[in-house]
C-alpha cells in the first residue's frame, strides 16, 4: 500500500494543502499513519475519497452533506470498487431528481393536449423512471 505525505497528496489530487488539512480536520478524510518524523501518511484510499469529495463539491453539495454520504458508504461495503459505483449511481439520481425538480414547474404549465404530447415522445422507461423520480420527491405523476 502506497502512503502519500500531504504534499503529495495535494499535488497528486489537485487539493491545496489547506483544503487536506481542512478535510482532515471535518472527519472527511483520515491520515492511514504517521511517519518517523511525525509527517501524516495519506493512502489511496484517502486519494479516491478526496476524488469523490470534489466530484460532490461539483455538484454543489455541502461538506455536511457529503460526510454523511461517504459515512453511509463506508457501512455499505469496504470494496473500493463497490463503493466507486455506488457512489456514482447515487450522483446521477441525485442530478436526475435535481433536474426533475428544474422541469417540474415547467411540466406544470402545460396544457393538457401538450403535456400528453409530451408523455407519447417519451420512451416508456424514461416516462417511467421520471414518474418514479417524482413519487419519490413527493410530486404526482407526469400523465
Amino acid at each position: 500500500m502506497k502512503l502519500y505525505k500531504i504534499g503529495e497528496l495535494a499535488r497528486i489530487s489537485e487539493v491545496s494543502l489547506r483544503t487536506i488539512d481542512y478535510y482532515t480536520k471535518l472527519g472527511l478524510i483520515q491520515p492511514e499513519a504517521r511517519s518517523d518524523t511525525n509527517y501524516r501518511l495519506y493512502s489511496d484510499e484517502t486519494l479516491m475519497r478526496l476524488k469523490r469529495i470534489e466530484s460532490l463539491k461539483r455538484e454543489k453539495y455541502s461538506l455536511e452533506e457529503i460526510k454523511a454520504d461517504l459515512s453511509l458508504w463506508n457501512k455499505v461495503s469496504r470494496d473500493e470498487l463497490v463503493t466507486d459505483k455506488l457512489t456514482s449511481l447515487q450522483l446521477k439520481l441525485m442530478q436526475l431528481e435535481k433536474e426533475v425538480r428544474e422541469v417540474g414547474p415547467l411540466v406544470e404549465k402545460l396544457k393538457p393536449k401538450q403535456l400528453k404530447n409530451l408523455h407519447q415522445k417519451l420512451t416508456p422507461s424514461a416516462a417511467a423512471c421520471i414518474e418514479a423520480l417524482l413519487l419519490l420527491m413527493g410530486k404526482g405523476p407526469l400523465s
